[in-house]
């Protein structure tokens, strides 16, 4: 006789996901293939932990104290902008599978970097206008999502080479925002919901095509 058994329960711990909230900022103390970084508050962390630095998602080697390590590979080194000794950086642990959502999914992964070109101080925020590679623009639509340095923030405006955002008084105060001028490089990740979106398109149009050629050159049956 069969006997029901319960399912075996699902963990909902972390994922390597974030959500682009900055939770606090840290200092560097410690640059090369082994970051160290004291956060500005203390973080509930374990090794093996996801944390997001200023947009790259990293894995927590060692926890002293406050200081935390973090191995960082070549690939994460030559996508990313440099960090030196002393910098503000963005820190974000992982989100619960089971958590709520208040940015955007932020994978951690860098497409590439751009360059704060322009700031403006309107009222009580700042208008920054930031330069991208001209391949990545096809990734972005106003009042879209994106990451910069980790941050989830809103495109006001962009033409092929920049995008515009709006800087509230409190992201200017809780990350490193406040700190950028013109010249600082910054970490670049697209939504990756648009990114699918524009794969699947281009797939679709590449089948299209060939699907017409064929049709095109198709022998005639006799």
């Amino acid at each position: 006789m069969l006997q029901w058994k319960e399912p075996a329960a699902i963990s909902l711990r972390r994922a390597p996901l974030f959500t682009g909230l900055i939770e606090t900022t840290g200092r560097i103390k410690k640059t090369g293939s082994r970051l160290l970084i004291v956060p500005e508050k203390e973080l509930e962390l374990a090794c093996g932990d996801s944390v997001c630095v200023n947009g790259s998602c990293l894995t927590v080697v060692s926890i002293a104290g406050r200081n935390i390590s973090f191995d960082v590979s070549p690939e994460t080194s030559g996508r990313v902008s440099p960090v030196v000794i002393g910098e503000t950086v963005n820190l974000e642990r992982s989100m619960k599978a089971d958590g709520r959502l208040h940015g955007h999914f932020v994978t951690g992964h860098v497409d590439c970097t751009g360059t704060v070109i322009g700031i403006k101080k309107l009222s009580s925020f700042c208008q920054v206008t930031v330069s991208f590679p001209r391949k990545f623009s096809r990734f972005l639509v106003e009042k879209g999502s994106v990451a910069v340095s980790g941050i989830s923030l809103t495109v006001a405006s962009l033409t092929e080479r920049d995008f515009s955002i709006a800087l509230i008084p409190e992201t200017l105060k809780s990350t490193s925002a406040g700190q950028w001028k013109q010249g600082t490089r910054v970490n670049l990740e697209f939504d990756i919901i648009g990114k699918y979106i524009v794969k699947a398109a281009e797939t679709a149009a590449s089948k299209e095509s060939l699907r017409n050629y064929l049709e095109k050159y198709r022998p005639e049956t006799r």
